[in-house]
């Protein structure tokens, strides 16, 4: 039996190639990583032993498998090896494939799991992949609210958008078995719970049944008793692919939660107590839908986040993003808090394998989704801003946490979030009319047991 103390710290370099108007937006290119192979040495100096990394089909192959350019993987794949790092490969990163028909595209699937079968062919020794990276996430992104390619707001289109990267996950990863059969499943996906005024618990309840669709899908839980498949089959989804994946499903190996700061959503029906940019609806309601970290209430947190999902389907969990977009004392606060949920979650049941600290090298652009061309740059575990990147306070948390040693300087005392005056504070606007924002906080019913 494993002991709470093998919880394994994992790490990850963010990758995302989006197309966000007429642009292509390559994290790996903004932040330099793409001409720094010695970023490896500094990842396996951190102590990680685990790393989520791209080899994206975007990258490697945008004019097609025939003329695919392995090099840059070749070299980093290699290096990774050498120095005893095991690769989770992600091939699509809340991308949209070569394809012009992106998410939408027919040949969706059969092309990432061609792409996938190629990858594992050329790197048979690597055993753990994450063919696309959060796909109820980038569906909602692209396909209902506009932000990225093929930027549309069509909820059949957000169901065809989901479908085609649950279908192509599916079909990526017994092509890649085929190749590696002991090859594991790790699927990521944001793990945001949705809190609610009384009046809108309905919509709650939506959110939260629809929080698992990527997980639901990929095990074959989406039977005639879901309480989605009736809403999916309305939306435009295939009857026979829904039985395809309820009769061979290929469920996640480990369940990869990514939380944020701003995962956790919070719907009030007061919707003039908040900004106008906070306010929307669905059609029968008008609300606000806020980040529940402003809210009295607060966050779920990492430990009831990883019990929802271990209670849920009883497979191992991990924390496969930690990242908060902030200071450096608060940064180091929020790997803490990780930390500490994940080991709390191990020793109520949970199977907890790891906690990962996310960007390794920063991310650019995050904060406005990537819409704004803003260079706009947060520093992760490294600050690469100076030549060479420069350690952060990240880095001394993640070797100290490698080495089983505790997090003294920061993690002592409490974060932001945690503050309720901070906390409401911090969105510019938000006035002596929020007062009413005390009252009338509950959770949707769609949780954990649904």
């Amino acid at each position: 039996m494993r002991t709470v103390t093998q919880i394994e710290l994992w790490g990850g370099v963010e990758c995302t190639v989006a197309r966000v108007g007429g642009r292509i937006i390559d994290q790996i290119r903004r932040t330099g990583h793409e001409e720094r192979a010695d970023d490896l040495n500094r990842f396996a100096a951190l102590g990680l032993r685990r790393l989520r990394y791209p080899v994206l089909w975007e990258r490697v192959a945008p004019n097609g498998l025939a003329r695919a350019d392995w090099t840059w993987s070749d070299e980093r794949l290699g290096r990774l090896r050498e120095l005893g790092i095991a690769p989770i490969v992600g091939l699509v990163h809340h991308g949209s494939g070569p394809l012009a028909g992106g998410l939408l595209d027919d040949g969706f699937a059969a092309g990432l799991a061609a792409y996938a079968e190629a990858a594992a062919r050329r790197y048979p020794w690597v055993e753990s992949y994450t063919p696309v990276n959060e796909p109820l996430t980038t569906a909602r992104f692209s396909a209902l609210y506009g932000h990225w390619h093929p930027h549309l707001r069509d909820p059949r289109a957000f169901v065809r958008a989901l479908l085609n990267q649950i279908d192509g996950t599916d079909r990526a990863m017994r092509a890649i078995r085929r190749v590696t059969p002991a090859a594991r499943l790790v699927q990521t996906e944001d793990a945001g719970r949705t809190f609610s005024s009384p009046r809108l618990r309905y919509q709650a309840d939506f959110e939260n049944h629809r929080r698992w669709l990527t997980f639901d899908l990929l095990a074959g839980r989406v039977d005639r008793q879901h309480p989605l498949r009736r809403w999916l089959l309305d939306h435009g989804a295939d009857a026979r692919l829904l039985d395809r994946l309820v009769d061979t499903p290929t469920p996640a190996d480990c369940l990869g939660l990514n939380y944020y700061l701003t995962s956790d959503r919070f719907l009030d029906h007061r919707a003039h107590l908040f900004p106008a940019h906070l306010r929307g609806g669905n059609g029968r309601d008008e609300y606000a839908d806020v980040e529940a970290v402003r809210m009295p209430a607060g966050i779920a947190g990492h430990t009831r986040i990883l019990l929802d999902a271990w209670q849920r389907y009883r497979t191992p969990v991990a924390i496969t993003e930690a990242h908060a977009g902030c200071d450096s004392r608060d940064q180091v606060r929020w790997l803490a808090a990780a930390w500490r949920g994940a080991h709390a979650a191990y020793s109520a049941g949970a199977d907890v394998r790891a906690v990962t600290p996310w960007a390794l090298v920063g991310s650019v652009d995050w904060a406005s989704l990537l819409t704004e061309d803003r260079g706009q740059y947060e520093p992760g575990a490294f600050d690469a801003r100076h030549t060479p990147p420069r350690p952060t306070p990240i880095a001394v948390a993640i070797r100290a946490l490698a080495r089983g040693k505790p997090l003294r300087a920061y993690a002592d005392r409490p974060g932001w979030w945690d503050c309720d005056e901070q906390r409401l504070s911090v969105i510019a606007g938000w006035g002596p009319s929020c007062a009413p924002l005390l009252e009338h906080v509950e959770a949707g019913s769609g949780d954990a047991a649904a």
